[in-house]
């Protein structure tokens, strides 16, 4: 046991009798910073799933079916160009339409699923035919005007799950989650024009 010298304090002989022949152990400070960047690095791969739920009009992402994109791709049987998917989500649809000869376009606002498709396009060996890019649909103002202003005529459009409220289609295929709605350009184009 420890003597308590002259000039000393009973306090300091604790610390000392305590501290003799130990270091200082920083676990607690180890744990905290492995649980704090646990939860950063969970917090930002969750957010940009569940952030759209937290908007006025919420549309989750959920993907393609088979029978949806064979869907698609028989509203779109002999044609050829370009199309764009606009919540082009895990790239599915712009991924099989790359692959029959189209120049496709994904836009979609999760960019962990942009960055998903960008490597199944690679994957897929259509990257230079599928381009994804980070964009948020609901900052394009009234997109119904917006696609009937700027498309040329030969245009048609194809919306799957979610058809376009103010447009009569001129066909649809599937059912249930899988329809297909597709539009010609009387369907779309301004009455001005």
């Amino acid at each position: 046991m420890s003597k308590i010298l002259p000039g000393e304090s009973p306090g300091q002989d604790v610390w000392t009798a305590c501290n003799e022949g130990s270091r200082p152990r920083n676990w607690g400070l180890l744990a905290t910073g492995l649980l704090g960047g646990s939860l950063v690095v969970l917090y930002s791969i969750a957010a940009p799933f569940i952030t759209p739920a937290l908007r006025k009009h919420c549309l989750p992402f959920v993907p393609a079916t088979p029978k949806q994109i064979d869907n698609v791709l028989s509203v779109l049987k002999g044609r050829s160009g370009s199309l764009v998917d606009i919540g082009s989500g895990d790239g599915r649809i712009v991924i099989a339409a790359a692959k029959v000869g189209f120049k496709a376009v994904g836009y979609e606002l999760n960019p962990w699923l942009v960055w998903y498709s960008r490597y199944h396009a690679w994957k897929a060996g259509v990257h230079h035919n599928a381009k994804f890019y980070i964009s948020d649909l609901w900052k394009m103002l009234q997109l119904e005007d917006k696609l009937g202003e700027e498309l040329q005529p030969e245009a048609k459009v194809v919306a799957c799950r979610f058809p376009f409220p103010h447009w009569k289609p001129s066909h649809s295929v599937g059912e249930g989650i899988d329809t297909v709605w597709g539009y010609h350009s009387e369907s779309f184009r301004r009455k001005d024009d």
